[in-house]
């Protein structure tokens, strides 16, 4: 059974960083695509980032482009998600999910494609 676990938001302010991490169990990242998405209040949930199965493709939306890194450590079955020059707009609960059906070097940060889903966590950016 595949749990996803997110750990490390918190309170920044503008133009600060953050890691998050997604710590997956149950199944190996070698056999999941992984993909970052978040929530602002009021808002629908946006895909941010995702990495693909063999970790050569990643995604980025183009609002986080230069600014998040996603990454990942086989060893500890961990994805990351480095978030760098935080704004204000990058407020929102952030969730990582998991797909065992995308093909090896592909990925795409669409809600539909993910059915394993972590519980979240918040992330706000304030001065």
């Amino acid at each position: 059974q595949l749990q996803l676990v997110e750990s490390g938001g918190g309170l920044v302010q503008p133009g600060g960083s953050l890691r998050l991490s997604c710590a997956a169990s149950g199944v190996s990242l070698d056999y999941l695509t992984i993909g970052w998405f978040r929530q602002a209040p009021g808002k629908e949930r946006e895909g941010v980032s995702c990495i693909s199965k063999s970790g050569r493709t990643t995604n980025y939306v183009d609002s986080v482009k230069g600014r998040f890194t996603i990454s990942r450590d086989i060893a500890k079955n961990t994805v990351f998600l480095q978030m760098n020059s935080l704004q204000l707009e990058d407020t929102a609960d952030y969730f990582c999910a998991g797909s065992l059906l995308a093909s090896p070097n592909t990925c795409v940060a669409t809600k539909a494609v993910y059915p394993y889903w972590g519980q979240g966590t918040q992330v706000t950016v304030s001065s």
